[in-house]
Protein backbone atom coordinates (compact mmCIF):
# COMPACT_ATOMS: atom_id res chain seq x y z
CA UNK A 1 0.00 0.00 0.00
CA UNK A 2 1.29 3.43 -0.91
CA UNK A 3 0.94 6.44 1.38
CA UNK A 4 1.00 10.11 0.44
CA UNK A 5 4.22 12.02 1.08
CA UNK A 6 4.75 15.59 2.19
CA UNK A 7 6.87 18.15 0.32
CA UNK A 8 10.05 16.57 1.76
CA UNK A 9 9.10 13.07 0.65
CA UNK A 10 8.20 11.91 4.17
CA UNK A 11 5.44 9.28 4.21
CA UNK A 12 2.23 10.38 5.94
CA UNK A 13 1.08 7.30 7.83
CA UNK A 14 -2.32 7.24 9.58
CA UNK A 15 -2.62 8.21 13.25
CA UNK A 16 -1.82 5.36 15.66
CA UNK A 17 0.27 3.60 13.00
CA UNK A 18 3.62 2.57 14.53
CA UNK A 19 5.38 3.75 11.38
CA UNK A 20 4.59 7.34 12.38
CA UNK A 21 6.85 6.72 15.38
CA UNK A 22 9.57 5.42 13.08
CA UNK A 23 9.31 8.60 11.01
CA UNK A 24 9.63 10.66 14.18
CA UNK A 25 12.68 8.74 15.37
CA UNK A 26 14.33 8.98 11.96
CA UNK A 27 13.70 12.73 11.87
CA UNK A 28 15.38 13.17 15.26
CA UNK A 29 18.35 11.21 13.97
CA UNK A 30 18.53 13.14 10.70
CA UNK A 31 18.08 16.71 11.89
CA UNK A 32 21.04 18.76 13.09
CA UNK A 33 18.88 20.51 15.74
CA UNK A 34 15.88 18.26 16.35
CA UNK A 35 13.48 20.57 18.15
CA UNK A 36 9.72 20.05 18.19
CA UNK A 37 9.34 22.74 15.53
CA UNK A 38 12.01 21.28 13.25
CA UNK A 39 10.62 17.76 13.62
CA UNK A 40 7.07 18.95 12.90
CA UNK A 41 8.23 20.93 9.86
CA UNK A 42 10.10 17.94 8.38
CA UNK A 43 7.53 15.25 9.15
CA UNK A 44 4.26 17.25 8.97
CA UNK A 45 3.31 15.66 12.30
CA UNK A 46 1.31 17.64 14.84
CA UNK A 47 3.62 19.56 17.21
CA UNK A 48 1.29 18.89 20.13
CA UNK A 49 1.64 15.11 19.70
CA UNK A 50 5.41 14.86 19.35
CA UNK A 51 6.16 14.64 23.08
CA UNK A 52 3.46 11.97 23.52
CA UNK A 53 4.86 10.01 20.58
CA UNK A 54 8.37 10.24 22.05
CA UNK A 55 6.97 8.70 25.22
CA UNK A 56 5.48 5.89 23.12
CA UNK A 57 8.89 5.27 21.53
CA UNK A 58 10.36 4.94 25.01
CA UNK A 59 7.61 2.70 26.39
CA UNK A 60 6.81 0.50 23.40
CA UNK A 61 10.23 0.13 21.79
CA UNK A 62 12.73 0.87 24.57
CA UNK A 63 14.25 3.84 22.75
CA UNK A 64 16.40 6.02 25.03
CA UNK A 65 15.83 9.69 24.16
CA UNK A 66 16.81 12.79 26.09
CA UNK A 67 15.70 16.36 25.70
CA UNK A 68 18.36 18.93 26.55
CA UNK A 69 16.75 22.35 26.45
CA UNK A 70 14.63 22.10 23.33
CA UNK A 71 16.81 19.60 21.48
CA UNK A 72 16.23 15.84 21.44
CA UNK A 73 19.12 13.39 21.49
CA UNK A 74 18.98 9.67 20.79
CA UNK A 75 21.13 7.72 23.20
CA UNK A 76 19.95 4.27 22.09
CA UNK A 77 17.52 2.83 19.56
CA UNK A 78 16.73 0.13 22.14
CA UNK A 79 16.64 -3.63 21.71
CA UNK A 80 13.69 -3.74 19.29
CA UNK A 81 14.49 -1.16 16.60
CA UNK A 82 17.57 -1.07 14.41
CA UNK A 83 18.53 2.27 12.92
CA UNK A 84 19.50 0.85 9.53
CA UNK A 85 16.31 -1.20 9.27
CA UNK A 86 14.00 1.69 10.16
CA UNK A 87 15.79 4.08 7.80
CA UNK A 88 15.82 1.56 4.95
CA UNK A 89 12.14 0.76 5.48
CA UNK A 90 11.09 4.39 5.30
CA UNK A 91 12.98 4.93 2.05
CA UNK A 92 10.93 2.22 0.36
CA UNK A 93 7.54 3.66 1.33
Amino acid sequence: MSYPKNQFGVPQFPDHDARRLFVLLSAIDLLERPTVSAIADLTSQDRDRIDDDIMRLREEFGVVLHKVGEIYHIESWGDVLQKDGVTRFLKTQ
